[in-house]
């Protein structure tokens, strides 16, 4: 039991000093300090996070949705991350770079961790809405894309420091390894939100029955314009 209790502090415990201090965080992972150790913390600690999360906002539909959502919403996070990964990687390492692919791994990581705080953080506002709003659906809906969108920001702009700080070392190709790194964000953004529309549902509509997956049709930007003229009475 006591060894269970250590290890689970010491999962936290990497999340924890990089939120305390994540200049020495980074300054750590610039230096290969601990990448492993790191690489499985965050990422049992960060999966936790969004399953927390994901098991909250699936709960508009049903407990089987709630239990999805707590599955797919941590395997839409590590997934997104996966298929950008070896774009930015080999881009940075054709074009100068020498850090090694788990520093690259571990910086991506962090900013995944960090999203998944800030979600945890938002859980109980996300929660209260939940539980006095059932009628108001594509507002909960809404709301979520919001929340979605506001801590993604937060991520890229700890992604983007992090990878700055892993290029103070490589001169060479420093201005262009830039120029990859913000048109990789995009990239990463689209990816993110075409696979989080080929995963959904991650709520489900109150009235609607349980489905793990729903068929490909349509798109993210329209279905928040539906929700959008749903709330302001236009259809």
């Amino acid at each position: 039991m006591r060894n269970k209790e250590k290890f689970g502090i010491q999962q936290f415990g990497v999340l924890v000093n990089l939120l305390r201090d994540r200049q020495a965080f980074l300054e750590e992972i610039r230096q290969g300090v601990r990448l492993q150790n790191k690489i499985s913390s965050l990422f049992v600690s960060s999966s936790i996070f969004f399953a927390i999360y994901g098991a909250i906002i699936g709960a508009s539909n049903s407990w089987a949705q709630a239990l999805s959502g707590a599955i797919k919403l941590p395997a839409f996070y590590l997934l997104t991350l996966i298929i950008c990964f070896p774009t930015l990687f080999f881009f940075n390492v054709l074009f100068g770079s020498r850090s090694s692919i788990q520093q690259h791994f571990v910086v991506l990581l962090t900013s995944i961790s960090v999203i998944s705080v800030l979600l945890f953080s938002l859980a109980p506002v996300t929660l209260f809405f939940l539980i006095t709003t059932p009628d108001s659906y594509q507002f909960f809906k809404l709301l979520n894309v919001l929340i979605f969108g506001i801590t993604g920001i937060f991520g890229v702009k700890f992604l983007y420091e992090g990878m700055q700080l892993l290029s103070q070392q490589d001169e060479v190709g420093k201005k262009t390894r830039t120029t990859i790194l913000r048109s990789w964000l995009l990239l990463y953004a689209f990816v993110g939100m075409q696979l989080g529309w080929f995963l959904r549902p991650f709520f489900g509509a109150p009235d609607s029955k349980f489905e793990l997956f729903r068929a490909v049709k349509g798109n993210f930007y329209l279905d928040i314009v539906a929700a959008i003229s749903e709330i302001l009475g236009l259809r």
